[in-house]
């Protein structure tokens, strides 16, 4: 499970987000004030869903850190924003991307791996932005044969 190394653009996003920990994980809630009302949202880019989290600078992976998660979709334009929902311009630059196949609930085993054994001893050191999963048409939440991608922000740790 080695990630492609992928340049990404910055990308306009319009959707909701909560104040969670990993200890009081209430992803479940977000999502469920979120696809509702996904609807609303004008001028969608594709039919991707963007789980994304914002953490504190230096990022703390410790139980009880409070990030910010959001539930989000990407759009053209930010002329209209539903009512409830936020815009995001999500920064864009160097990460690095991981498959998980399986279902959600082994996300745990999928993040250990990045963040014990493939981050510490790969070219990189985790950069301060944007971490997301993107949920494309393979994605089928805790269905065993589910997919998304995990896009963790890096940056070279000896810059040439």
């Amino acid at each position: 499970m080695y990630p492609k190394i992928e340049t990404l653009p910055s990308k306009k996003l319009i959707g909701k987000r909560l104040k969670m920990s990993f200890l009081n994980d209430i992803t479940a809630e977000l999502w469920g004030s979120f696809m509702p009302y996904r609807k609303d949202i004008l001028h969608k880019i594709g039919i991707d869903l963007y789980s994304m989290q914002i953490f504190e600078s230096p990022p703390s992976f410790k139980t009880d850190a409070t990030f910010q998660k959001w539930a989000a979709v990407e759009v053209s334009s930010f002329e209209v924003v539903p009512e409830g929902m936020e815009a995001h311009i999500l920064a864009g630059g160097l990460y690095a991307v991981f498959l998980h196949q399986g279902p959600a609930s082994a996300f745990q085993k999928t993040f250990q791996f990045i963040f014990d054994e493939w981050l510490p001893n790969s070219e990189y050191t985790l950069d301060h932005r944007e971490h997301f999963e993107l949920l494309g048409p393979k994605y089928k939440n805790n269905d065993p044969s589910s997919e998304e991608e995990i896009w963790i922000p890096i940056k070279r740790r000896n810059p040439a």
